[in-house]
């Protein structure tokens, strides 16, 4: 009788210790991960630091816009210094400090773009950086539900012509989502479109990581997704070739993620909506799209 009660109790206990577990979890759909938040978030890179009498000055390696840093950017890196030497002055004698001052980099040159004052010798003002693309905290927001709404054909049909050359595609982006990028150390007048889209994937909240050259990895609310930059360089045909389609579909099938999603300057062949079609979680973002795909991003 004993053991039975003994019994009873244990799994009275039990039941008791799982319901206050299930308590506890965070709301939110089961199994995700909650979307990144502030302390995940893309930070630009410090090149050099150094203190001139009461003055911290933080190098940032940011590229300038030849017009010199805007409002957006300027708040940014401002706001950046001073958390650089918020983590400085653990190591740091950096009390009598009554300014700190933000230099981006405008070709080999360093170009100061934010002054922040210190009303009481070093006594930082409170954490503060600017929200560059609000929407990408909120958990609904998904640029790949808007996938299916992307141009299908470019000017001129699906694909190039042998000698057409392909000039570097420069993304139009809104002033906030150009902060962004450069704050990533990627300058989006350059021409390189893919890397400016990786780059707002990173400020949208997404993970990206680079498995092997010209492959990626992003999460972001626990889905995973398989990227491939496919260059284009001169003399290139302008369209992707079927085989590189081919390996594409076959790499991301053997990676075991979520999605697919295939990033090129380059023209897309007819074949890629056949493709898009059998499987909705493959997408190919070439020249016709990119903008597009920049634009959700960027706005939301």
């Amino acid at each position: 009788m004993e053991i039975v009660i003994a019994a009873v109790v244990a799994v009275v206990v039990i039941g008791l210790v799982l319901v206050s577990a299930r308590r506890r979890q965070p709301t939110g759909a089961a199994g995700q991960e909650p979307v990144p938040v502030a302390s995940s978030r893309m930070r630009p890179a410090v090149a050099e630091f150094h203190v001139v009498g009461s003055s911290a000055r933080v190098h940032f390696e940011v590229p300038l816009p030849s017009s010199g840093a805007d409002g957006v950017l300027a708040e940014l890196l401002g706001r950046e210094a001073v958390e650089v030497v918020r983590e400085k002055r653990h190591t740091l004698p950096l009390g009598d400090l009554t300014q700190v001052v933000a230099l981006g980099r405008h070709g080999t040159e360093w170009v100061e773009v934010a002054t922040i004052g210190l009303k009481t010798p070093g006594e930082l003002p409170p954490p503060m950086i600017p929200e560059l693309l609000p929407h990408s905290g909120h958990r609904e927001f998904n640029p790949f539900a808007r996938l299916a709404d992307l141009p299908e054909t470019g000017p001129g049909g699906a694909g190039g012509t042998v000698g057409e050359r392909l000039e570097g595609l420069v993304l139009r982006l809104p002033v906030r989502a150009q902060a962004a990028v450069r704050s990533q150390g990627i300058d989006p007048s350059a021409g390189n479109a893919p890397a400016v889209v990786l780059a707002l994937m990173r400020s949208a909240g997404y993970q990206v990581s680079e498995a092997a050259p010209g492959t990626f990895g992003a999460t972001r609310g626990g889905e995973r997704t398989f990227i491939r930059v496919v260059g284009h360089r001169p003399g290139e045909y302008p369209e992707l070739d079927e085989s590189v389609v081919r390996t594409f579909i076959a790499d991301f099938a053997s990676s075991g993620m979520d999605r697919g999603l295939l990033l090129s300057e380059k023209w897309a062949p007819f074949e890629i909506h056949e493709r898009e079609r059998r499987d909705a979680r493959v997408r190919f973002i070439t020249r016709e799209r990119i903008q597009s795909f920049a634009d959700v991003l960027a706005l939301g």
